[in-house]
């Protein structure tokens, strides 16, 4: 107050004005706050998922509004994938699921519950994409709608196979292999060494008693002393 009197006149005034009104000004901007948390809506997906070709993954999707629900309540979960305005996949109304997800759909929700969770089983390839949740409200106004806007990217990785055996198991194997396959058979070349000894023992044989025949006949026929 004590600045407001040591201002000169004209400026007093406006400064007086501006007192008064500043109560006013300060109620509109907490109601335009105010006004602004109550249209806060949306759903809240993760932003990335990761999963086992094979296996399964799920999609945690609360959600939040700030309509009032209808006397007879009632909300409708749908999901889309690869993008924003994608093709539905799935729509709790209805019991639909797209023929790519037939049998491997199972949504943990309850109504009127504002929050579950979606599971998707047998991961295939083709699953790895984006998906948006949308929900479906009847509230006292009419029907109202919320949607995931970053939606979740799911990936996919292939299973690492359990049934290729070691390399030092291959190994063995192999050098098993190759002894059993020589198991029970001569060396060739101790083979090769018995038919040379046998043919030299045989010419031997047949020789032999040609030279101690000659030797006989010439020791006869030598000039006697």
């Amino acid at each position: 107050m004590a600045l407001l009197i040591s201002l000169p006149g004209e400026n007093q005034a406006m400064a007086w004005i501006l007192f008064l009104l500043l109560p006013e000004l300060c109620l509109q901007a907490g109601n335009s706050a105010g006004s602004n948390r109550v249209n806060y809506f949306g759903v809240n997906q993760p932003a990335l998922l990761s999963g086992v070709q094979g296996g399964s993954i799920e999609i945690p999707f609360p959600f939040y509004f700030p309509w009032e629900l209808a006397k007879d309540p009632q909300m409708w979960i749908l999901w889309r994938w690869k993008h924003f305005h994608g093709e539905y996949i799935y729509n709790s109304s209805s019991g639909f699921i797209h023929k790519h997800f037939k049998n491997r759909f199972i949504l943990n929700w309850t109504q009127p519950q504002t929050s579950g969770v979606l599971r998707i089983l047998h991961l295939k390839g083709k699953d790895q994409t984006m998906y948006f949740c949308r929900v479906r409200l009847k509230t006292i106004k009419g029907m109202e709608t919320v949607q995931s806007i970053d939606g979740t990217q799911i990936t996919i990785t292939r299973a690492v196979s359990t049934t290729m055996q070691s390399p030092s198991i291959v190994t063995s194997a192999v050098t098993t292999a190759g002894l059993e396959d020589t198991e029970g058979q001569r060396n060739p070349s101790l083979v090769n060494l018995g038919a040379i000894i046998g043919v030299v023992v045989a010419t031997a044989v047949l020789i032999t008693p040609v030279y101690v025949m000659l030797i006989f006949l010439w020791w006869k026929k030598r000039p006697a002393d």
